[in-house]
């Protein structure tokens, strides 16, 4: 194979190594490929710790089933190149897009295709610079630290102004299409945002568009959803909702949802962020009080209601 014509400094080369370990004995299932690689394990804490997206967990489930697929032909010496592995996430903010990716990075490492299964997640600011020549250093400095892994850029889009001539976004735009094409074996990079800009994006830049395999849509939570997720937040707390405090706190999610900048599981994140303050205020309030593990583990519903979701029109 020919080297690539663009490589990071430091990064993997086809150097001498040492001599490795026996290699175990080839898979012939899809069992023993499951067994050696213990990917159903991710896949199942993928099922466990996010509520919903289930389109999103089954696209998972199928990238996963081609790879395993292909572990299997590549041992009976059908599969040479690897699969392009690159992705698209699309959907709104707080939809669990870098969780997912997260996870994504450890089936690809447990199934071999990338060293480390590490998630380095960017957005513009950490690849583009402010003058000529910066660009480009900030850029492989990222690169380096991302390979053997998965480079997560959020908001990538913002990596394409072209109504500013002196931007140099399309500088690192240019680097990444190298490195996505000549080290893919070696790097999996994922590029994320609202699905609209993300469209605009892909139009405007064709050569990243033709290095995307896997386009992931990930959709808004239900209104049942965003409720369910609140409880495991609090239940991984030690919270709890009290007497009238989670019809509150429904009530509250029906008038948040309507309002802008509503950031699904994040916005929810920070509600009950806010009402805890709330609690520890009206606690700190009571100081000569003895508190018991109620007390410390109760959200009351005048600790909902206090939002000033409530007091909008």
């Amino acid at each position: 194979m020919n080297a690539p014509l663009y490589r990071i400094p430091g990064t993997a080369s086809p150097t001498a190594a040492p001599e490795p370990a026996p290699a175990a004995a080839a898979p012939r299932t899809i069992g023993e490929v499951l067994a050696q690689s213990q990917v159903e394990t991710v896949m199942d804490e993928l099922d466990r710790d996010l509520i919903g997206l289930a389109p999103v967990k089954q696209r998972i489930r199928d990238i996963a089933a081609l790879l395993v697929v292909d572990k299997l032909r590549l041992a009976h010496g059908l599969q040479a190149q690897t699969p392009s592995l690159h992705m698209s996430f699309t959907g709104n903010p707080g939809t669990g897009k870098t969780t997912v990716a997260m996870r994504m990075a450890q089936i690809l490492h447990r199934l071999g295709y990338v060293r480390k299964g590490h998630l380095v997640a960017v957005t513009r600011d950490d690849l583009v610079g402010q003058y000529i020549g910066h660009t480009a250093p900030k850029t492989k400095e990222v690169l380096k630290k991302a390979m053997g892994g998965v480079l997560f850029i959020d908001e990538a889009y913002y990596l394409y102004r072209p109504d500013n001539e002196r931007d140099y976004g399309q500088e690192a735009i240019e680097i990444l299409l190298q490195v996505m094409e000549n080290q893919r074996d070696d790097l999996v990079v994922i590029l994320a945002g609202y699905k609209d800009r993300m469209d605009t994006f892909f139009q405007s830049n064709p050569g990243l568009s033709s290095r995307i395999a896997h386009h992931l849509d990930f959709p808004d939570y239900a209104h049942g959803e965003l409720q369910a997720i609140a409880d495991r937040m609090l239940e991984t707390l030690n919270y709890r909702f009290g007497p009238g405090a989670r019809e509150a706190f429904d009530e509250y999610l029906q008038r948040r949802i309507a309002q802008p900048h509503f950031a699904n599981a994040r916005s929810v994140r920070n509600a009950l962020d806010r009402m805890r303050l709330r609690q520890a205020s009206r606690l700190f309030a009571e100081r000569d009080r003895v508190l018991g593990r109620d007390d410390l583990t109760t959200l009351a519903e005048a600790d909902v209601r206090a939002s000033r979701v409530f007091g909008a029109a």
